[in-house]
């Protein structure tokens, strides 16, 4: 395989798992001698991005407006054709029509090779088919394979590549510890912390995340283990401040609002699910993929989560006793209490390594560029 040049577009670079995703592709493609370009609205993981070799091109590809693709449809088209682009790697819906409809316009054979990653059960409609619109698609969980199965059977399994997403275990250790500089600044922080049990809900507040229900948990957990602690870890967007006043009236009405603290959006996550004792994942719909709860048990922190969608698939494999029936915080309950103190080990060869995905999605680049045509898209 040559050298590629990759374009790969998303709204923005603040945080989550489809920007660290892109970021992790993009450093993987200069690491082995490829030209990496994202292009995007910007965020606070630009200066990562250009650090680690890849080129940002700050585009508002993201805002959901035909405007969008009116400014930046043709502007696209001109720039791949200039850069010689060879790959084209759509990753959100909105920039991927921007990215769909000037590839559709170029020339076949002066086209790049267009990949699109389905992140998450969109809805099914027009809007959210354009991810199904590549010569491969990229799942990031078996749950997403069913989802294109049910509801865009056109999508041939010749285009479906399975790649899950991973994590660097030198970067989650298994064992991990805090450095003791870190461990004095938390304890300066939260003082009343000191000597609990610590569980944690690492998520966006948001009411299907599920906190309502660690709240819940914590109350049956506290009533086993007086020096349990829950900790819910992530920021509070927009509107969402009335359900963070809900769910801090709640705690007080079960009672344990001494026993959970709402520390934010934070940039050490790794650290606290490190000295938490068990970390949960609690969504009421299936993630995606659940990337946080891997994670956790790369650390060899214990999950404990609704066992559906891709945390379900990583507990099948990894820690299946940690797996619970939706909605069933009680069992929940149950378990954090059962492994609370036990050690976990990583089965070797489990699928879930960020080597693994990286070689991957190389792979699924290098057999486009060197197919051809490839497997055409539809459309």
């Amino acid at each position: 395989m040559g050298r590629l040049t990759v374009v790969q577009m998303l709204p923005a670079l603040e945080s989550g798992g489809v920007e660290r995703g892109t970021l992790e592709v993009g450093k993987h493609l200069v690491e082995h001698g490829h030209r990496s370009i994202v292009i995007s609205a910007g965020g606070r993981l630009v200066d990562q991005l250009r650090r680690e070799g890849s080129e940002h091109l700050a585009w508002e590809v993201g805002r959901k407006s035909p405007l969008t693709l009116v400014r930046y449809v043709g502007r696209l088209r001109r720039y791949l054709a200039d850069q010689g682009v060879d790959i084209l790697h759509l990753r959100s819906r909105m920039p991927a029509w921007v990215g769909y409809w000037a590839w559709k316009g170029m020339p076949e054979g002066a086209r790049p090779h267009l990949v699109t990653t389905v992140h998450g059960p969109y809805s099914v409609n027009r809007y959210g088919s354009v991810m199904t619109r590549g010569e491969r698609v990229i799942a990031i969980s078996r749950l997403i394979v069913d989802y294109l199965h049910q509801h865009y059977p056109e999508v041939s399994d010749a285009r479906i590549r399975l790649i899950y997403r991973g994590v660097d275990p030198a970067h989650f250790p298994h064992g991990f510890r805090p450095s003791q500089e870190w461990l004095a600044s938390w304890h300066r922080d939260y003082p009343g912390l000191t000597g609990k049990r610590l569980i944690t809900l690492p998520a966006r507040i948001t009411r299907w995340k599920g906190q309502e229900d660690f709240l819940h948990l914590v109350a049956r957990v506290r009533s086993v283990v007086p020096d349990v602690h829950g900790l819910l870890v992530g920021e509070t967007k927009g509107r969402k401040t009335r359900f963070l006043d809900e769910l801090q009236q709640l705690a007080t009405r079960l009672g344990v609002a001494d026993a959970v603290t709402f520390v934010g959006h934070r940039n050490d996550l790794r650290e606290i699910m490190a000295i938490s004792r068990v970390v949960l994942s609690l969504s009421r719909e299936p993630e995606a993929f659940g990337r946080v709860s891997l994670e956790a048990l790369s650390l060899g922190v214990p999950v404990v989560a609704y066992a559906h969608g891709g945390v379900g698939e990583q507990l099948d494999c990894i820690f299946p006793q940690g797996g619970v029936p939706l909605g069933d915080w009680e069992e929940a309950a149950n378990r954090v209490c059962a492994c609370m103190d036990q050690a976990l080990s990583v089965p070797d060869g489990q699928p879930f390594t960020l080597a693994r995905m990286l070689d991957a999605t190389l792979s699924v680049y290098g057999e486009l560029a060197e197919s051809g045509d490839g497997v055409r898209a539809t459309g």
